[in-house]
């Protein structure tokens, strides 16, 4: 979280007291989150994902947040960012056996072994990682994911659900990527073009009035639209997501096409 500035304030009425100046975001709230497109959620789990390396290894060692919940964060310009460091924690159990090193969760319990310090072992970034799994990624990941990445989704959520660490650094890279196949059906390429009417709503969009998703490319669009049996045409636009890619209207005809130097129209091919 930004900090823009502090005050320290010490007086007779408040004692040793800290003002500080923060940046300004606004609240979790995870219901609206599910309504949101699964791309804007990825990125919230993301650097979600970021926080945790971060507090695993920062400058104070390993550090937990002992209020690991939805209000103790906010999003600012569309990733997480923890606001209240008040029950932060960089103390590591002590321990004589493995017995000592016990966390207990409502839905399950683990036991971590104890080191020759005598200390557990990863506790703090354990104790992280499954309120992560338990508060976000179980909600945020799976909803209305890309089928293609559904298999790599599962895997990480389970790893998270086992509080076990995770590569997640080709995970962004893999949603880039091309992850659908080749579609067969036909459609007619409309350059400089655009389809102003024919909308329907779809879930997720980035467009309450129609049906504005992200894609890979052609091929991905193609089988989106495939998907809906509504869906007699598409138009490619200038605009991308934040992971570059790229935004499509799709729509319930083509009876009246306009010309638009910034878009490409591709209207399915009828026998």
């Amino acid at each position: 979280f930004q900090l823009y500035g502090y005050c320290y304030q010490d007086s007779n009425d408040i004692p040793d007291t800290l003002t500080t100046i923060t940046e300004l975001g606004s609240p979790l709230e995870m219901i609206q989150l599910l309504q949101t497109s699964w791309e804007d959620r990825f990125r919230i789990c993301l650097s979600l994902v970021r926080l945790l390396h971060y507090l695993a290894h920062s400058p104070l060692g390993s550090v937990t947040l002992l209020d690991f919940r939805p209000r103790q964060f906010v999003i600012v310009d569309g990733e997480l960012k923890v606001t209240d460091l008040d029950d932060a924690s960089i103390e590591e159990n002590s321990c004589s056996s493995n017995s000592d090193c016990f966390m207990e969760f409502p839905a399950r319990n683990f036991t971590l072994p104890c080191s020759v310090e005598g200390r557990c072992q990863s506790m703090n970034e354990k104790r992280n990682l499954y309120n992560a799994y338990r508060f976000f990624f179980t909600y945020l990941l799976p909803h209305s994911a890309p089928s293609s990445l559904r298999p790599l989704l599962d895997k990480i959520v389970n790893a998270t659900g086992n509080c076990n660490k995770h590569s997640y650094a080709n995970f962004n890279s893999e949603f880039t990527q091309k992850c659908v196949k080749s579609a067969n059906t036909k459609y007619r390429r409309v350059p400089e073009a655009f389809i102003p009417d024919e909308n329907y709503r779809c879930w997720p969009s980035y467009h309450h009035k129609g049906c504005l998703l992200s894609v890979f490319d052609i091929n991905e669009a193609i089988e989106i639209c495939d998907s809906y049996s509504q869906c007699k045409a598409f138009v490619l636009t200038n605009q991308t997501t934040w992971t570059g890619r790229q935004l499509v209207f799709f729509k319930m005809a083509s009876n009246h096409i306009v010309p638009d130097p910034d878009k490409i129209t591709y209207v399915k091919v009828t026998d």
